[in-house]
Order: structure tokens, then sequence, then C-alpha cells
């Protein structure tokens, strides 16, 4: 039974367990209402807000980091429930490697290691890194690369891991790959201009082979991409969160999928 109108601290308990259990009705009637034919396939997110979660919190950066890493396995394993098949998380820009501190970005890369790791010792979920990862650290990117062998085979939820990510630089690492490949073949520059298409370009990104995300998601109350999949957001939706990445919770998932399934998705007609 949940208790009122004491001031003894039992007041404190009952509001929160009233709290949950308003929460938790509202959160199952939302899942209730999602058509299952109208989920996303490719959900990519933009994780925002952990340094602000540390300083509101009293801690230091490394901590906001740490709980935005909790976070992430709880979020695909509400992916994994719904039959999301694809997960993109941007965990570090290329901008990043340039505004962050050397100190900031060792801890950064070693949460980002674990991570990974913990996604794959699921051995349920695929690894699969996309970025420049000639910008980490040569032990990060080894890490990473064994991790996603690893796992290769594994056929449940893939989870691409954005780390030294950008999209200008993934793009501009397409065109360049690109080049590479057809005069590796002797195809002239005039030629190549003859024939170029977005195909051409696509076969090269960080992600080829993959489907384009269908929804997009932001936290921490931030409405813009950032540079996230420039190239493969172009008819995506988006979902925006006044919730910082670590304070992320169910019921934020559940209302950005009812978002999404209740959009016309017109693909420019």
């Amino acid at each position: 039974m949940i208790r009122t109108g004491r001031v003894d601290g039992s007041d404190t308990v009952s509001a929160m367990g009233l709290r949950e259990l308003v929460y938790g009705a509202y959160q199952r009637r939302v899942a209730a209402s999602l058509p299952p034919s109208a989920l996303p396939r490719h959900i990519g997110v933009i994780l925002d807000g952990n340094r602000r979660w540390a300083k509101a919190s009293g801690t230091d950066a490394s901590e906001g980091h740490r709980a935005g890493a909790a976070k992430i396995l709880e979020f695909l394993g509400w992916c994994d429930e719904v039959g999301v098949e694809m997960v993109t998380l941007w965990l570090l820009s290329t901008d990043n490697l340039i505004g962050r501190s050397p100190e900031e970005l060792k801890v950064l890369f070693g949460i980002s290691e674990d991570v990974a790791g913990q996604i794959a010792g699921t051995g349920h979920w695929r690894v699969h890194p996309v970025g420049a990862l000639d910008l980490l650290p040569a032990s990060t990117a080894r890490r990473l690369k064994e991790l996603e062998d690893a796992s290769r085979d594994v056929q449940g939820l893939h989870v691409n891991i954005a780390i030294g990510y950008g999209g200008r630089r993934e793009i501009a690492d397409a065109v360049r790959s690109l080049l590479q490949s057809h005069a590796a073949q002797g195809t002239s520059i005039e030629e190549l201009a003859e024939i170029l298409d977005v195909e051409h370009i696509a076969e090269h990104l960080y992600t080829r082979g993959q489907p384009d995300p269908d929804l997009v998601i932001r936290t921490s109350g931030e409405q813009r991409l950032s540079g996230f999949l420039l190239w493969q957001s172009a008819h995506s939706e988006f979902s925006f969160c006044e919730a910082l990445w670590p304070d992320f919770r169910k019921v934020d998932f559940l209302r950005a999928l009812r978002q999404y399934a209740q959009r016309e998705r017109r693909y420019g007609a």
C-alpha cells in the first residue's frame, strides 16, 4: 500500500512509488499503441548530454560518460525487445578529437572499448565500428576491429559504433576511396564523370550495404544533426528528446517510436 501524509521520509518513498506506478502504466499504454508494421528497422542515436548530466550531478565529465555508457546496453535491450534490426550509436565525433582534452579523450577511448566489448560479449549482438579509425589510438582501433571480427557471424541486433566519426569526413573518405578504386582499374577522370551517380558514392561509405536509418534520436534538447550520418539521413525521421542521455528512459524511447509510427514518410514525394 502507498502511504501519504507523513514527513519522516516515507513520504518521499511513497511519492516515488506512485510515480513509478504512473510511469509504468503510461509506458505499457504507449507500448501497446505501437503498430509492429510501422516500427523503424534502423535507428541512429546521438547520445548527447553526458557532460551536462555530470555537471548537474556535481561530478566530473568522466562520470557522466560512464553513466552514459551504462545506459547503452539498456537502450539496446529496448531496441531488441521491439524488433529493431540495426542501431548506430554516435559515441565520439571527429570534432571531439580536436575539442576535448587528452585526459578526457583517454577516458572516452577506454569507455568506448568497454562498451563495444560488452555489446559483443552478449553473444547475440554484432559490433561494427564506423568512423575514421586511423584517427584513433592504435590500441583502440585494433580492439574495435577484434570485436567486429569476433561478432561478425552473429545474427542478432547489428550495432554500429560511430567513433572518430564525422559526416563530412565520411563523404570525403568515400569520394577518395571511389577515386582510388577507379584509378586502380584504369578509369580516367573523364570516364568516371560520365558514369558517377549517388550509388557509386554510397558503395564507399562506412555503412555501405546497410539500410539508411529510418529514425534518428537526439537527446539533451539539441535539435541539429551536428554531422551525424549526413548522407544516410536524407529521408530519416527525427525525434528530439529533452532528457540528457544518462536520464533517457524507456518511456522516452517508446514515445520516439510512437512519433515515428504516426508520421507519413513521403521520401520527397
